[in-house]
Parts: structure tokens; sequence; C-alpha cells
């Protein structure tokens, strides 16, 4: 099958760089509703036959218009939602989470922000909400969910997506294009609506990215 992975529109979180993982989250703000809107065109090549966000607003406001052009419904799967900042929610500091992902695709699989998830817990949840959608019998399906589980998810599970994506960050409504399957494995299609940042590990741009 063919899975358009799809990183939401943009919020005031994003804008404020602040650690918004938690439900239910920020709405979409008015360039992330325009951000939300372009995908309708943007995807228009795609037969797509099915719809998932997560439970957090900011995906389902994303997905809705493309869900609408097509006649379909949003599907949600909590498994889809962002990986936690746990004691670091609503921070400013992104410094101890970004950490822990760099920890994670370092080999260490149990680091985790105190009160957030580790790698084992988030590849756990996430792989099974993938299950899911691989599962609906839809040949094509768009799955919306948020930068930093997308990047980690991707990075482990998608061939090619860790070296075609580099330095750079899947921005709002960035796009990562797979075929596969959960038995054979993901490969990278297509991949759109990235930015590259300057700095360190922790810095704005990198927050920005993220969630």
């Amino acid at each position: 099958m063919r899975l358009i992975l799809v990183r939401h529109g943009r919020t005031d979180s994003n804008v404020g760089l602040l650690l918004d993982t938690g439900a239910p989250g920020a709405d979409l703000d008015a360039s992330g509703l325009e951000q939300a809107a372009s995908l309708v065109e943007r995807l228009s090549e795609h037969p797509i036959d099915a719809v998932f966000a997560s439970s957090l607003v900011r995906t389902q406001q994303t997905a809705r218009p493309l869900a609408q052009a097509r006649g379909l419904e949003v599907r949600v799967l909590p498994g889809l939602r962002e990986i936690p900042a746990g004691e670091d929610e609503m921070s400013a500091d992104a410094t101890r989470y970004i950490g822990a992902l760099i920890a994670w695709g370092e080999g260490d699989l149990h680091a985790r922000v105190p009160g957030g998830e580790n790698a084992l817990e988030f590849f756990a949840r996430y792989d099974d909400a993938i299950d899911v959608v691989a599962a609906s019998g839809a040949e094509v399906a768009v799955v919306v969910s948020h930068g930093a589980a997308l990047r980690v998810w991707a990075s482990a599970r998608v061939a090619g997506f860790a070296q075609a994506l580099g330095a750079a960050h899947l921005d709002n409504t960035g796009v990562i294009v797979v075929d596969g399957g959960p038995a054979e494995g993901w490969t990278l299609v297509q991949l759109t609506g990235i930015r590259a940042y300057p700095g360190h590990a922790g810095g704005a741009g990198e927050a920005t990215a993220l969630f």
C-alpha cells in the first residue's frame, strides 16, 4: 500500500516554540488553516481511500479539508499522537526533549523526559497505529501526525528517509510518501515540505520543526 504521512499545519504553539504535546492541543492558526486547505490540491494526484489523524485537534483540523474533498471521514487513531514532553509540557525549552530523541537515535531506547515516553513505548503504540491503517483495506491512506513522531518513526522504519531528510526538518504540512507494508517494510517514494535550520540541537529552529 501507499502511506502519505503529513505533518499538521501551523499552530500558535509552533510560533511560540512551545512543547505542546498533550491533548487536545492547540488549534491551527490562520496560516495553518491555509496550509490544511492547500493539501487538497497538493495531494490531488493521489487516489486516496482513507484519512487518519491523531487524537490532537490540530491533526484533525489539518485532515478535514482533504477528507471532505474526497468524501471521506477522518478516522482518529490515538496512537498517532505526538511524543509526549512529560514534565516539560508547554515549556519553551526543548533541550531535554530533543536530547532524549537524539539518545534514541544513538541506541539508548530507555531515554526519556521525566513523565514522557521512552523509545520502546513510542514505537509500540505508533507501530500499532500504522498496523491499523495498513489493515484498513485502503490502497492509499493519508496519515496526519506530528513532527517529532513522524521523524522518529520514519527514520527507523522507512528505507531512504533519514538520508533524504539529512539535517533538515519536516515543516508544517510537510509530506512523506512511502510504499510497502508492516511485514515487508516501507520505502521512501517522495519527501516534500522540508526546511533546513542552522544551529545546534535544542535551538529555536529545531524546536519549531517538532510537535
